[in-house]
C-alpha cells in the first residue's frame, strides 16, 4: 500500500517528529509513505496547498491520504478527488488555542468550527484522546488511537549521575516546552520551583532541542514537569514514562489514563500550591526510589509505536474496504 501523509511543514522540523516516527512504524509493517508537508500558514495557505497537491496526484497516485490536523483535510479534499481521506486531529483544531485555566481565544473557535464542516467528507477520523474525540459527531468514522512511543529510542539508559547544564549536584526539574507558549503554561512551572525554595534545585527548560537528545534528557532529569493548560495525549508524557522519568502534570488529556497508578508519577490542578506540593513529592520520590516503573506501564497500555501503526493500518483497512464497495473495480 502507498500512502501520502499531509502535514504542517511550518515548524522548525520539515515534518514533526511524532508524524515521522509514525510513519516509519507503519513502513515496518510494510506500508510505503510519502509526505506532502505544506509550507504557508492560515486558511489561505493551506487551500493554495490543496492547488499544489492537485498537481502532485497528478503525477503520483496513492491509495489512502493521511491528513495530520484539519487544515490539512482541507487540502487533500481539495485535490484527493476518489482517493479516500482519513484525518487525524491533532489537538487545537479541536478545541481551540488556550489562553488560560479554561480561556480559549474567540479566533481559534474557526478550528472546531472547520473540524465539525469537515466531517461528512473524509472516510475517517482519528482522534489522540477522549477530550478530542468528544469534538467527532459523526461516530461511526471514530476511532480513539494515542500517538505512540519508539520504545527502541525511549527506553531507561545506563546513563552517569554526571549531570549537564548545571551544577552536578543539583536536582533537575526539565521543562520540554516552548515557554513562550501559552498553553504550555511555564509560569505554574517556574513558580512552583520558586516555591520550593530549595537552593539544590533548578528548573531547565533547554528549548530547542533536537529530538535524538531527548531520550538521554528524559533519562537525566529528576522530574519532568507538564503544567499545559490543555493537552490532547501529550508525546513528552509517554517518552518521559518509557524512560521511567518521575513526572508531574496538570490533568490534561489522556495524561490520567497513561500515569494510571504508576508510582513516582502526580496529576495536580492549575494551583500553584498543588503543583509545588506535588513537585516536592516527586523529587522526594527521585531522591528515595529513584526512577518509576512506566516502561512497563507503557507496554501494558500497548502504546509503543509497532502496536499504535497496527491500530491505524487496521482503520486504513476499512476504509479501503469501504472504497472498494462504493467503486468497484476502480
Amino acid at each position: 500500500m502507498k500512502l501520502l501523509f499531509i502535514c504542517s511543514g511550518n515548524s522548525r522540523f520539515e515534518v514533526v517528529p511524532f508524524i515521522k516516527e509514525q510513519a516509519d512504524a507503519l513502513s515496518k509493517l510494510g506500508l510505503q509513505i510519502d509526505f506532502f508537508p505544506i509550507k504557508g500558514k492560515g486558511l489561505k495557505g493551506y487551500l493554495k496547498a490543496g492547488f499544489h497537491l492537485r498537481k502532485h496526484l497528478k503525477k503520483n497516485h496513492y491509495g489512502l491520504i493521511h491528513a495530520h490536523f484539519t487544515l490539512s483535510g482541507w487540502t487533500a479534499l481539495i485535490a484527493s478527488r476518489k482517493t479516500p481521506v482519513v484525518l487525524s486531529l491533532m489537538g487545537t483544531d479541536a478545541y481551540g488555542r488556550y489562553v488560560g485555566v479554561n480561556k480559549v481565544r474567540l479566533l481559534s473557535r474557526f478550528l472546531t468550527l472547520s473540524t465539525w464542516m469537515i466531517q461528512p467528507f473524509v472516510d475517517a477520523i482519528i482522534s489522540k484522546s477522549k477530550n478530542i474525540e468528544k469534538y467527532v459527531y459523526l461516530k461511526h468514522k471514530s476511532y480513539i488511537i494515542p500517538n505512540g512511543v519508539d520504545i527502541g529510542k525511549f527506553k531507561p539508559l545506563p546513563v552517569n549521575n554526571t549531570k549537564s547544564n548545571g551544577s552536578d549536584n543539583k536536582k533537575k526539574v526539565l521543562f520540554l516546552g516552548n515557554k513562550a507558549e501559552v498553553r504550555k503554561n511555564y509560569p505554574l512551572a517556574y513558580r512552583a520551583v520558586t516555591a520550593l525554595k530549595l537552593p539544590d534545585v533548578e528548573l531547565m527548560n533547554p528549548y530547542p532541542t533536537a529530538h535524538h537528545e531527548i531520550p538521554i534528557l528524559l533519562n537525566k532529569a529528576d522530574v519532568l514537569v507538564v503544567p499545559s493548560l490543555m493537552e490532547g495525549s501529550p508525546n513528552v508524557i509517554k517518552e518521559a514514562m518509557a524512560c521511567n522519568c518521575p513526572i508531574v502534570a496538570t490533568d490534561t488529556g489522556d495524561v490520567r489514563w497513561v500515569f494510571g497508578e504508576t508510582e513516582g508519577c502526580y496529576i495536580s490542578s492549575f494551583n500553584k500550591q498543588e503543583f509545588t506540593e506535588k513537585l516536592r513529592l516527586a523529587i522526594r520520590f527521585s531522591e528515595t526510589k529513584g526512577r518509576t516503573n512506566g516502561y512497563m506501564r507503557i507496554k501494558q497500555l500497548g502504546l509503543d509505536d509497532r502496536s499504535v501503526a497496527e491500530k491505524v493500518l487496521e482503520v486504513y483497512k476499512k476504509v479501503l474496504q469501504k472504497k472498494a464497495k462504493k467503486y468497484p473495480g476502480v
